[in-house]
């Protein structure tokens, strides 16, 4: 069975999201969220098709984020620093 960007990238996605949703209802999620994504883009990165999986992860992110409800300002934070975490971490 050929794994697709999406099957690979929809899980990592999904980590991301509920901890912005505890981060809205005020749970500290600072140092998950960072560990989260570091290990979102180790397992990606052995993959062969390593960028294009880290880019579909980021542009993921910031969809969701740019979907989301203004209001919810804590889940719109933690995607958008999910997403400069995952974009510093494929520079390096």
């Amino acid at each position: 069975m050929r794994a697709t960007v999406v099957s690979l990238v929809t899980p990592h996605l999904l980590r991301v999201v509920d901890l912005a949703n505890e981060a809205q209802k005020g749970v500290n999620v600072h140092f998950h969220l960072h560990d989260a994504v570091a290990r979102s883009m180790a397992e990606l990165e052995g993959q062969y098709n390593a960028s294009a999986l880290a880019a579909a992860y980021v542009e993921g992110l910031e969809n969701v984020a740019s979907q989301a409800p203004r209001a919810r300002t804590e889940y719109v934070g933690v995607l958008q620093a999910a997403a400069d975490a995952a974009r510093r971490l494929g520079r390096d």
